[in-house]
């Protein structure tokens, strides 16, 4: 994460740089970034996969 996000940007204060990591989270992480526990999907795609198939009747 250093590597990838804070290190762009020049944190002001505590406050700025916990906003930065939320972003990360939110931005990246969670949305682009691929999980191999999720069968290399990111964390929303298995997500809505997973709601998606849940939602199906069973047979």
């Amino acid at each position: 994460m250093k590597r990838k996000w804070l290190n762009r940007f020049n944190s002001l204060n505590y406050s700025h740089a916990y906003r930065l990591v939320l972003e990360y989270i939110e931005i990246f992480y969670n949305t682009i970034r691929i999980h191999n526990h999720c069968n290399y999907m990111s964390p929303d795609e298995f997500e809505k996969l997973y709601k998606r198939v849940n939602i199906l009747p069973t047979a």
